[in-house]
């Protein structure tokens, strides 16, 4: 009996101890934490959502490969080069929009308990280790990455919510449907600072200035606790990933080129993400602009990849027309 209630004492939840709102829907989560610790180590929510999103993807992956006739081996493979490499890109890609965080402490690159992954990094990451691996292995780039793709959004699907644990990545003050109330004190420091601390910290970045004013101003507070009110972007991106997943899932089958499904994914999702990052309060600057990089970038693979889908259907259809 004591040598059981040793182990339990073992296990600590990382709580902080607040809840986590949606009064439009009347859904009060209590006392969400953030991770817990075990034998005095500190595991982040965070951290094994996006495994947990990372697994799931594999085995996705794997199964449209059976499902198309590929061998799963590759994709096993592929896996084992990929995550490592997508995870380092994802924290490169964040870092470097995001320098002033981590130029007086470097060595805080290394902790990815507290977030910042950018899942553009990621892709990024993915897509040229795919390119590099088909040479190797000598296999078609683009049909790895069709079957790749749904894999990716599966864990895009899960992933997001290691930001609801993390209380971040929400967008502007809402009181729509969907509005999700955070405690004042688990969100970041914008929230509480001066006003002339915020104003130098968003100097030349206005839009993004009057977002977090405009959630400062609308602090609900309830039984005495001070939340800020905010549309869950998370959430919406989480569903619309999940759309696109079953979208591409169905389609994929009917595919009329290698490598339609990687063009559609980009498109689909820099489509949805074009609009969820103009609602996000913490967005990633290009360096010396208020251009939100994310935002941009979304943007050129929604107009690319419809570039590149118009241009290969046309291409079809004009050898169709010759062989006629």
């Amino acid at each position: 009996m004591q040598r059981k209630k040793w182990a339990m004492n073992q296990f600590v939840l990382l709580s902080v101890n607040s809840d986590i709102r949606f009064p439009n829907i009347g859904i009060t989560l209590h006392n969400v934490p953030q991770g817990f610790k075990i034998f005095g180590f500190q595991i982040a929510l965070y951290g094994i959502v996006i495994a947990l999103g990372m697994i799931l993807g594999v085995l996705i992956a794997v199964w449209q490969a059976k499902r198309t006739g590929q061998d799963p081996e590759l994709y096993f493979d592929f896996a084992l080069y990929a995550i490592i490499i997508s995870v380092i890109g994802a924290r490169l890609y964040y870092v470097v929009f995001a320098w002033s965080e981590f130029k007086d402490n470097p060595l805080l690159i290394l902790n990815l308990r507290t977030g910042g992954l950018a899942i553009y990094g990621g892709v990024i990451a993915a897509i040229l280790t795919g390119i590099v691996y088909c040479r190797i292995k000598k296999c078609p780039f683009f049909r790895l990455a069709d079957t790749g793709m749904l894999g990716l959004l599966i864990g895009q699907v899960i992933g997001r919510w290691g930001n609801f644990f993390n209380r971040e990545a929400f967008g502007k003050f809402t009181n729509s449907l969907f509005a999700m109330q955070i405690s004042l004190a688990d969100v970041s420091s914008d929230y509480t600072c001066s006003l002339q601390t915020l104003a130098q910290r968003y100097q030349g970045r206005q839009a993004a200035y009057d977002r977090i004013i405009e959630i400062r101003d609308r602090i609900q507070v309830v039984d005495g606790i001070s939340y800020i009110q905010v549309h869950p972007t998370f959430l919406y991106e989480s569903l619309w990933n999940l759309v696109l997943l079953i979208l591409l899932i169905f389609y994929s089958k009917h595919k009329k080129f290698e490598g339609e499904i990687l063009f559609l994914y980009l498109a689909g999702y820099g489509l949805g993400r074009v609009w969820m990052e103009g609602l996000r309060t913490d967005q990633l600057f290009l360096w010396g602009t208020p251009i939100a990089v994310s935002q941009a970038l979304s943007a050129l693979l929604v107009v690319g990849a419809g570039g590149c889908i118009l241009y290969k259907r046309l291409s079809m259809q004009r050898k169709t027309a010759k062989k006629k």
